[in-house]
């Protein structure tokens, strides 16, 4: 079987040849330097209704197939992004999946979630551990499917005390244990399979380099949320990646677009985003025109009591909290037109980056899958689920297969 170094090698040429679409973050830079090299490709999108909007956010390879002849790069899309479904049958999967009635505490879509990623890594053999469990959604599933003993690790002793007492009243096999995974002295239980749904960034990280460190005999995880690590820019695990001369860097908020997609919010909370944003567009390019400097101005989160309130309210709120002063004549209408404008075009110029959410996710995702295998485990990369249960339904299911990594540095 090739190694994942392989496909990891194509997708970041890929991303490398197209960084100019997806560095720039819209909200921040009204006039990507794409826009002047790219006229038609800019007046096309620009051109779009809202309904298209959504069509193409929802199908990245129909907006792929649609601007090939402006991006040639753009017929490799599907090849570089497609993986296997890992989805069981759905009877399995609804066998799988806690009953309402015993699923106290759990959110519906938590439930399904939970069920989905249990049955693509059936069958069990042996103890089980579920790292950063919380309180114990996807223990208590596992342990429905497991003979053998689970146990969580979570370092919150609230959510400890309430999984452990939703194990013993639905006399499920699990227990919960406090515990700091990233703590240095952790350890790993013996002969456990290691198994997370949808751990954060150096969580996750934690759980593949001291699973393997442990020799732990199988690794099932579905990442979530990358942008959270210490580092200030990503750093390679596998020793082939960090190898590579060519490998693309990629900073935190980088890191972020790889996850900035969720499930349809309600009608109102859409509006309420949407105004606000709006608002903080107006600000920004009210901030260039009083400052004499055409460039981006963070603003920090608001009060929530703003959200009811309207944008010459807002811009007074975001002008003090930088220091600016504000003119005692201004046109607020003209400020929140523009801000309106700019808000249609960031929805625009953000669709076009949005195409590179899932090829930034597997590049991440691949350089996970090299480490394992250079750590001695066979790998297989899928999805768990539909994009419609959750768009992180990645998962990496690792079995060890050598006792001897065929890199022991492989990580630093």
């Amino acid at each position: 079987m090739p190694s994942f170094y392989t496909r990891w090698r194509c997708l970041n040429d890929w991303l490398a040849r197209h960084a100019g679409f997806w560095r720039p973050a819209p909200f921040k830079t009204p006039s990507p330097q794409w826009v002047a090299q790219y006229p038609e490709l800019a007046r096309w999108l620009e051109a779009l209704n809202p309904d298209d909007l959504d069509r193409f956010d929802s199908h990245p390879g129909a907006l792929a197939a649609r601007i090939v002849d402006w991006l040639p790069g753009m017929a490799d899309y599907l090849a570089l992004t497609d993986v296997p479904a890992f989805s069981p049958s759905e009877a399995t999967v609804a066998r799988v999946t806690l009953d309402e009635v015993d699923a106290t505490d759990m959110p519906g879509r938590k439930r399904t979630q939970a069920g989905a990623f249990a049955s693509a890594i059936l069958p069990l053999n042996g103890p089980v551990l579920d790292w950063c469990c919380g309180k114990g959604h996807l223990s208590r599933t596992i342990a429905r499917q497991c003979g053998a003993p689970v146990s969580g690790f979570e370092w919150d002793a609230a959510l400890v005390e309430d999984g452990n007492r939703l194990a013993a009243r639905f006399s499920d096999r699990l227990t919960i244990r406090c515990q700091d995974v990233m703590a240095p002295e952790l350890r790993w239980p013996d002969a456990a399979h290691g198994v997370a749904l949808h751990a954060c960034g150096d969580l996750h990280r934690r759980l593949i380099t001291h699973g393997s460190d442990s020799q732990a005999p199988r690794i099932s995880f579905s990442p979530c949320c990358y942008h959270q690590t210490a580092s200030d820019t990503y750093q390679p695990m596998a020793t082939r990646v960090r190898s590579a001369g060519n490998a693309i860097a990629l900073s935190r908020e980088e890191l972020r677009l790889a996850v900035r997609e969720t499930v349809t919010a309600p009608a109102r909370e859409r509006a309420q985003a949407a105004s606000i944003r709006q608002w903080r567009l107006g600000f920004d390019a009210l901030q260039r025109a009083l400052r004499g400097v055409d460039d981006y101005l963070p603003v920090p989160s608001h009060p929530s009591r703003l959200n009811h309130g309207d944008f010459e309210g807002f811009c007074r709120w975001a002008a003090g909290r930088k220091g600016l002063s504000l003119p005692d004549s201004l046109d607020w209408a003209y400020w929140c037109r523009e801000g309106e404008r700019r808000y249609r075009q960031v929805q625009r110029h953000e669709l076009l980056r949005h195409l590179f959410r899932r090829p930034l996710e597997l590049w991440l995702v691949l350089d996970y899958a090299v480490f394992l295998e250079e750590q001695g485990y066979d790998v297989r990369l899928g999805t768990f689920c539909e994009r419609a249960l959750t768009p992180r339904n990645l998962l990496m299911d690792a079995v060890r297969v050598s006792d001897t990594p065929r890199d022991p540095r492989s990580h630093p």
